[in-house]
């Protein structure tokens, strides 16, 4: 039991390296990206603190260099996925127990080893793996990463200090327990700091945890791992298991402790695991808390007083900073016709300057797609676009996989709202644009309102006060995170809690103490100092 009142450090926003020619940072990281392109490496399954090696392997490559192995992973068998949750039940015991400034102590420690001794390794994986420019790996691995850490603390410091009032006569309490079972944590390819903090965030606050990496990105969660495990976090807390998702996730749902799962990832998958809690609901000890950040079909709608080169630069940023695999990505745009000609012009001219290749030379901004899956499906888009009378591609338009899974940043311009490109999920770097009268402002917003299932970002562009006010309560449901003359991506820890509704998932919020709440079940305590000994009540003389 602790010994007094702790203040955790006060968090602040891990610092942006800038990676500049000539830096430190940059020769580090281009040093450690090379040793780790030419090692391969093994990663077993991890459960219980001890490396699990089944050998049913598969391999991983450089998204922008497919030939490349390396390294293997390993899958594991459903007798490995039971065991990962009987061993983290076993030390739940012990977890669940420690008291909250040691668990704040081993995750503040773990973002500290990332900005100092592993910032350059988990950047550099981020690089190798995923096809993450330098900068966008600084953004996401280092930074995000620190920043959920030391944030979630101070989070949860916060949680606790949320206290009932009292009286005289009575003491009331409210202790923020864990949940009772363990929670299952799925996460993506495309954030390095989300794969960590799913399984962190609800580890923080008492729970153990299964955790199933993506596939695409179990390069660089091994590298999460060697970290949480220098950082001390005791042997069951966090297990990772990979192989066939269908397969672990109906081991794990068909357990009756299964308590809880934090997810990011595609809208169906999350949709079916929910329809299968449900239809298992009846064996589970306790509800399961069901979080989920999902797909996303983010817009910018920019008025006809907007800055046209400043929707231009939202547009190349937001779309194709990592080839547009974020689920915030910009990818349907609404253009006020009479700034249009300038935004096209200033676009192009970005698209065009735009160097693409792999992320080792530092000065391309563009480099490959996740995986073949993902760079036939855009190219079927895309050719798509090429035949119908609807769409006009402006920019772009190649693509190229005979090294790596490269699709060139493509602009297609349309005039149906509804045109394919404008509603479905595409998940690379791929915008369409509609360009509206003047005129049709409020209709407009309708539109963006309405075209697509999904609703976790979008942005307005204008210099009129009025009319963004007009942007704000249309689109009021349209996006979780809204921005106003900004770019729809980029949210950061602390500042602006991330999170969408409709198809895009339960809003619960990360980067913020309302996904902390997720994973505590509160008890209160209430402990009365002198307790009646009569049953009488006035009234009744």
């Amino acid at each position: 039991m602790g010994k007094g009142f702790f203040k955790v450090p006060v968090a602040v926003n891990e610092p942006v390296k800038d990676y500049a020619p000539g830096s430190l940072e940059r020769a580090e990281v281009a040093k450690t990206y090379k040793k780790m392109y030419d090692k391969t490496i093994d990663v077993p399954l991890f459960i219980n603190g001890k490396d699990v090696k089944t050998g049913d392997t598969a391999t991983m490559s450089c998204p922008h260099d497919h030939k490349h192995i390396l390294g293997t992973y390993h899958n594991a068998e459903k007798k490995h996925v039971e065991k990962a949750i009987s061993t983290a039940l076993e030390a739940r015991t012990k977890w669940a127990e420690m008291p909250w400034e040691q668990r704040a102590g081993i995750f503040l420690r773990a973002a500290e080893l990332i900005a100092g001794p592993y910032r350059a390794k988990i950047n550099a994986a981020t690089m190798l793996a995923q096809s993450k420019t330098i900068y966008q790996a600084e953004i996401d691995a280092a930074c995000e990463l620190i920043d959920f850490l030391r944030f979630n603390v101070q989070f949860m410091t916060e949680i606790y200090h949320e206290q009932p009032a009292s009286t005289s006569g009575a003491w009331n309490r409210l202790e923020y327990r864990p949940l009772e079972g363990f929670v299952y944590a799925i996460t993506p390819f495309n954030f390095t700091a989300i794969a960590a903090n799913l399984p962190a965030s609800a580890a923080l606050m008492g729970n153990v945890v299964v955790w199933k990496p993506s596939d695409s990105q179990v390069f660089s969660a091994k590298v999460i791992l060697d970290i949480f495990k220098e950082a001390g976090v005791p042997d069951g807390v966090i297990n990772m298991v990979m192989g066939d998702p269908v397969m672990i996730t109906d081991t794990i749902l068909a357990s009756p402790d299964f308590s809880g799962i934090h997810f990011t990832g595609s809208t169906n998958v999350f949709k079916d695991i929910w329809q299968k809690i449900g239809t298992n609901i009846h064996n589970y000890k306790t509800y399961p808390r069901i979080v989920g950040e999902t797909g996303g079909k983010d817009f910018i709608v920019a008025h006809k007083t907007a800055n046209p080169q400043q929707v231009a630069t939202a547009i190349a940023r937001g779309a194709f900073e990592f080839q547009g695999q974020k689920c915030s990505a910009a990818s349907r745009c609404y253009i006020s016709e009479s700034i249009w000609e300038k935004v096209e012009k200033y676009l192009i001219a970005d698209v065009n300057s735009f160097k693409m290749g792999s992320p080792e030379d530092m000065g391309n901004f563009i480099t490959a797609v996740i995986h073949e899956g993902s760079f036939d499906k855009l190219a079927s888009y895309i050719d798509q676009a090429k035949k119908d009378k609807k769409a006009n591609i402006i920019v772009g338009g190649n693509y190229d996989k005979s090294e790596g899974y490269f699709i060139e940043p493509t602009v297609i311009v349309t005039k149906d709202p509804n045109y394919t490109t404008m509603s479905t999920e595409l998940f690379g770097p791929v915008v369409t644009i509609y360009v509206f009268e003047d005129k049709k402002w409020e209709e407009t917003l309708e539109l963006v309102d309405n075209t697509s299932e999904y609703a976790l970002t979008g942005a307005v562009f204008s210099e009129d006060r009025y009319e963004l006010e007009v942007a704000i309560k249309a689109l009021k449901n349209a996006a979780g995170n809204f921005y106003v003359n900004d770019k729809p991506t980029g949210a950061v820890v602390g500042q602006q809690p991330f999170g969408g509704a409709r198809a895009s998932g339960t809003n619960d919020k990360a980067g913020s103490k309302l996904n902390l709440l997720r994973w505590i079940s509160p008890r209160m305590i209430k402990e009365t100092f002198v307790t009646p000994t009569d049953y009488k009540y006035p009234f009744l003389g």
